[in-house]
Formats: C-alpha cells, structure tokens, sequence
C-alpha cells in the first residue's frame, strides 16, 4: 500500500503514518501498516511450510535406518554412521544457509531457493529407490532373494540425501525467523504474541512429525519405499504454494545498513584488539555512551569506539550500536556451550530409549506387539497436551506475577527444561536397573532373544519427561536466539540454536565410541555390548546425568550474570 496517496487529509495520514511497523517492508518495498500486514494471518501460511517440511523430513529421518539395511543391504553399524553422519550435517549446514540469508538473499528468497532444491531432492530420493538394482532377479518382490544397490542407485541416493540436507539449511533457520519477524517486538500486544508464535511452532512441527510416524513409515515398509519417499515430496510441493499465497501479506525486515552485519561485528573485534593500549582517560569519555551494565561486561570492546583518525569514516562503524551488537553475540557462546549436554541427552532417545523397550514386554492384546520406536510418539503427544496448557494457562498467571509478556524469562524457560532432561536420564537409570534385575532374576542374562517379563510401559515416564522438558527448553532456546541476536543476524541465531543438536549429537557417538574402547575388548562386555542384559546402559545414563547436573551448574551460573541485547522482551 502507498502511503503517499494524495486523497487522505491530513488527519487520516497522521493516523496511518503512526501505525506502520519500523524497520520493514512488504513485499514492493512500500511502508506497513500493522493492521494490514503480518501477525497470525501472515504467520499461518508460515507455519503451514514449516509443518510441511517436518513431515517430509521425518519422512526420510524415522525411517532411513530400515531402508539402509534392507533395500541397500547395510550393516546396522553402518547404517547408522551414515544415519548419525546425515543428521549432524543437516544440524549444522543450518549455519551456513543462515550466513547466505543474513548477508545476501534475504529470508524469503532463501526459503524459496531451499524448498525448491527440497522438492529436487525428494524428487531424486523416489527415482533412487525405483532404479534397478545389482542383485538377483525378482529380489525386489521376492524378500529371500539377495537385493543388492547398483552404483548409479547408490550415488544417485546418497546425492539426493545431502540435497535435502543443504536444502534444509536454507529453509530451517530462515522459515522460524521469518514467522517471528511478523510480530513487531516493539508492540506490547505483538511481543506477546511472538512469544505465543514459537509455542504453537514447535506444536506444529510435531503434528507434521506424528503424521509422518503414522502415515509414511507404514507406506515404507508395506507398500513401496518410492511411494514413501513421494509422499514427502508432494507435501513440499504443497508447503511451498501455501507459502506464496501468503507473500502479499507478509512483512520483510530492513536491514539496518548495506553493510554485512558479519563485517560489522569483525571491524569491531579488530578494532577493539587494534586500539588496546588506548588511554583510559579517552577510554572513558566515549564508554559515557554505553549502557551502564554493558559498560563492565565484555568491556575490551569499548575500545573499539577509539579508533585511531581517519579509521571511522562514515561515524557508524564503529559506533555504539556496533559494540553492542558484537556484545551480544559473545554473550550467547557460554549459554550455547552449557546446553550441548542437553543435545547430547536429546539424541538418546530414538537409539539407547528405544533399545531398552526392544527388550521388554510390549504386547498390547494377544498377537500385536507395539514397535519399540512407537514410543517416540509419547514425546510429541506430552508436546501435544502441554503446550496448549503452558501457552493458555501458565503464562498469563506467571505474567500476573512478573509483569513479563512471556510470564517468565526465556532463560528460566530453559533452565526449566534442562532440569527436566537431567531427571528423565535419572529415571531412565533407575528403570534400567530395574530390567537388569528382573533379567537377572528370571535368569534371562545370557538369553538376549527372549523378552524380559517387565512391560514396556515402563519407559513411559522418561519419555514423558523428555517431551516436558522440550515444550521449556527447545522452545526457549528457539525464542532466546531469536531475540538476542543483532536484528540482521536472526537466521544466523536459530541456526546456532540447531547447531546445539547437531553438536549434541556428535559428541553423543564420540563419547560412546570412547566409552565402548574404555569398557570392552580382552573378553569383556562393554556398557553397550550388543547382549543388553550383559550391558550397563544404567551407568551410560548416570554418567549423562552427572554430566547434565555440571552443564545446568554452570547454565545457573552463566545466566545470572547475563545481561539480555532488548531487557523488555525478556
């Protein structure tokens, strides 16, 4: 909409002037106005691409392990370094698809770019799994026939897998940011809002991952794995025009200068580092500019206001603001670093959780058994039931309490939620002992085929508790990078909010893969020795235990001096 139309009177422009949103811009470039851009109607359409992309993620992630050790004839080990290697690729390209957005694209062509290569590579993932193979003849119809991948099959896969995976680093960081950018943060109704936005975001992102539980993984292993593999790749197809219909509506940040933000905060750093033997009495006369509290954290910085003549050519680069925002993202680095043990805990549940239940009774009625995987569901169902009553009930009685539009802090919400992770790998501990006694007790040790008498449903409780404790701390995390980075860098925050559990999870395989060296050979089961009544997954998990007890210490710690970039969001 034109705001310069010559047939408003004076009053009408005033009105409208004061009701534009600052800092962005629909989609020709012209001004916003509140009312008519942006907020849950722009939000909707979001979502609805996010929902759409977790379905078809998880319809290549639930299921890979299955068709890398049957249709392409993988050993379980490798199947899953590939399934592990896959996964902390797509958690950590995020990073460098943010980087693009941030500093060239922009948000919404990167999602655009991202959801086409994502269309791409499921298109190619369906080719792969119909291209004839190297084995016997008849051995796809026939299962007792040996089926082997023919070379052209194999690259042909493996390529279209890490497609989906750069796809994904365009689209993941980008999409969640640009939902939040259309609430105005300056806006008390909006900010609220915003805070609501990420609940019902991780809501719809395990709907879209209980769909794929229920509905592909079946097509997968009944029907036909190019079929499964399309089906993900018709809901993109979908996602990505429930996207555009939104375009008129959507608002579109500004960025602050044409300079990269990435360069910005790199001047600053150099120019702190090139100015360390200023004299304090000038030191002190520019850090008059800085806010109090700032003044005293990351204070080596402030230098970077002194730069010598001639070095600050335009007054800008190395301003105030500069500082700041260069502050502000060093302070996320110790909160970042305390959460990794949480994204280590966060990626034993589809591999060691679910190994537990293989072992336990899981009979529903006679003849129907329960997949032990199923269980995952009970993680999305507790998300399921308990967003709703944290987002209607908790926070407007927290918020009568502190004042907060979010009710409380978004590190108390994480903190809350890594509390919650280190009792669910205590409880796991204390369920493990318990199986390892009724093995021993049945004389069960040394007969690793035959189900332990003790039901399955004993597991509940731990995963029950995982999916509390994400409902407070991955909906934290989301929020907290989100808002605590420079504006220019959003996408660049989620990215490291993802990174936390790609990190996690490779450091979860490195600290097994040192545990297993540790613990076995010369004859001796391992803590993860394949006869899990002979293994010792209970000190596994008090080892994470303790390990979450150190990180939430040091969390504690690290967020009572932090200092938030925008203190009324908080």
């Amino acid at each position: 909409m034109d705001l310069s139309t010559s047939s408003r009177t004076a009053d009408e422009e005033t009105l409208l002037l004061n009701d534009t949103v600052d800092g962005v811009v629909d989609h020709k470039g012209h001004p916003v106005l509140r009312f008519t851009s942006g907020g849950w109607r722009s939000a909707g359409f979001i979502i609805g691409v996010e929902v759409a992309e977790r379905f078809a993620y998880y319809g290549i992630e639930s299921n890979l392990i299955s068709y890398l050790t049957g249709p392409l004839g993988q050993s379980t080990a490798s199947a899953a370094a590939n399934v592990n290697a896959w996964a902390g690729v797509s958690s950590l390209l995020p990073l460098f698809g943010a980087f693009v957005a941030d500093s060239f694209l922009g948000r919404y062509r990167t999602i655009i770019v991202a959801n086409l290569l994502y269309i791409m590579g499921l298109g190619l993932l369906s080719l792969s799994a119909i291209l004839p193979t190297a084995g016997a003849s008849g051995c796809q119809t026939n299962r007792t026939l040996p089926c082997l991948p023919s070379q052209i099959q194999l690259i042909v896969f493996f390529f279209s897998l890490y497609l989906v995976a750069i796809a994904q680093s365009g689209h993941k960081p980008c999409v969640q940011a640009f939902g939040a950018d259309q609430f105005d943060g300056q806006d008390p109704q909006e900010c609220k809002a915003r805070s609501s936005f990420f609940n019902w975001w991780y809501f719809g992102i395990c709907g879209g991952s209980l769909g794929t539980v229920l509905i592909v993984s079946y097509v997968q292993e009944n029907i036909s794995w190019a079929l499964g593999f399309g089906i993900p790749c018709i809901a993109m197809v979908l996602g990505l025009f429930v996207f555009l219909l939104g375009t008129k509506t959507y608002r579109y940040t500004v960025m602050r200068d044409e300079k990269n933000p990435f360069l910005r905060i790199g001047r600053v750093l150099i120019a702190a580092f090139s100015n360390r033997g200023t004299s304090p009495s000038l030191e002190a006369t520019k850090e008059g500019n800085l806010p109090h509290q700032s003044h005293e954290q990351f204070k080596f910085l402030n230098k970077a206001l002194l730069s010598p003549d001639g070095l600050n050519q335009d007054g800008r680069v190395f301003g105030v603001v500069d500082v700041e925002e260069a502050k502000a993202v060093l302070r996320l680095v110790p909160i970042w670093g305390t959460c990794l043990v949480y994204g280590i805990v966060f990626a034993q549940v589809p591999t060691f959780f679910t190994k537990q239940g293989a072992t336990m009774q899981r009979t529903i009625w006679p003849g129907f058994d329960i997949p032990p995987a199923s269980l995952q569901s009970v993680v999305s169902l507790a998300i399921f039931f308990v967003i709703p009553i944290y987002d209607r009930g908790i926070v407007p009685v927290a918020r009568a309490f502190t004042g907060r539009p979010s009710g409380i802090t978004m590190l108390q919400r994480i903190g809350t939620g890594m509390f919650l992770s280190a009792l669910s790998v205590v409880i796991a501990a204390l369920v493990e002992i318990k199986r390892l006694k009724t093995a021993k007790d049945y004389d069960l040790v040394d007969s690793p085929g035959v189900t332990i008498p003790m039901s399955v449903w004993w597991l509940v409780p731990q995963y029950l508790l995982q999916g509390v404790s994400d409902v407070f701390t991955m909906v934290g995390l989301q929020e907290f990078f989100y808002d605590q980075v420079p504006t220019d860098l959003r996408s660049v925050g989620l990215a490291l909010y993802l990174s936390i559990f790609g990190v996690g999870s490779f450091l979860s395989s490195f600290l097994i893969s040192i545990i297993e060296e540790t613990t076995g050979g010369n004859g001796r089961d391992s803590w993860f020795s394949n006869n899990l009544n002979r293994a010792h997954l209970d000190f596994y998990y008090g080892l994470l235990a303790g390990l979450s007890a150190v990180a939430f210490a040091l969390y504690l710690y690290f967020a009572r001096f932090y200092i938030y970039n925008r203190a009324r969001f908080v």
